[in-house]
């Protein structure tokens, strides 16, 4: 779940200030990514302290938690993306998609992109995640953050109460497949597959878990035509 930031094309007239600033904050916030990525594959992530990344990226100790308020963060860079994924992928689906439908068609152009937030990563780093108690635990908690978030989406949309059952129910399922399905591309990494073998993998998988859900949620949450 680690990412390489991207930059930004440079701004001009009474924009350029504004621009250059944040174009430095982005090259701070990559310079200590990095840096905390290279101690984390090289000692593992319980044995790094931030002041060490702090050292290694050439800035002080505050900086580091100023960008990355949880240690976790600087490991899991696209937390914020994982947690928003399936709540944004359901509130953005076409006119007469399902729920069901719309995850299923999101998680297979991800695999398609092999993108992080589905867990594709290098083995290095995949034995990383797995190999830090702490790591493991944060990442239970961003798929209970990215289920929630799903179930208030899900009732958002259904007209029902954010405590309602129906969505939290529904949620559950949906971000249970997903949960099986990174453990899985995590799994594959570690045990030395390439990218290509993975995707094949999990589209194979992906079959299997979505169309489980198919009786009982095919029909759930249809988007109404605008």
């Amino acid at each position: 779940m680690s990412r390489t930031t991207k930059g930004t094309s440079a701004s001009t007239g009474e924009d350029r200030p504004e621009g250059l600033r944040a174009l430095k904050k982005r090259q701070t916030r990559q310079a200590i990514s990095h840096a905390a990525t290279r101690l984390f594959l090289a000692r593992g992530f319980d044995r790094v302290t931030i002041a060490e990344i702090a050292e290694a990226a050439q800035v002080a100790k505050m900086t580091v938690t100023n960008y990355f308020p949880r240690k976790e963060d600087l490991a899991l860079d696209v937390h914020a993306e994982f947690v928003a994924w399936l709540a944004g992928t359901v509130r953005d689906r076409d006119a007469g998609e399902s729920a069901l439908t719309a995850l299923r068609r999101a998680y297979l152009d991800a695999v398609d992109r092999r993108e992080a937030v589905i867990g594709f990563s290098g083995e290095p780093f995949a034995r990383m995640l797995l190999g830090s108690p702490t790591l493991v635990a944060r990442i239970r908690e961003l798929h209970e953050e990215r289920e929630r978030a799903l179930a208030e989406a899900l009732a958002e949309d259904t007209g029902e109460s954010a405590d309602a059952l129906t969505p939290r129910l529904a949620a559950s399922q949906f971000g249970g497949v997903h949960r099986v399905l990174f453990d899985e591309a995590l799994r594959r990494t570690v045990d030395g597959e390439t990218h290509d073998e993975i995707a094949t993998a999990l589209i194979e998988a992906a079959g299997v878990a979505f169309g489980l859900l198919e009786p009982s949620l095919g029909n759930y949450a249809i988007r109404a035509d605008q």
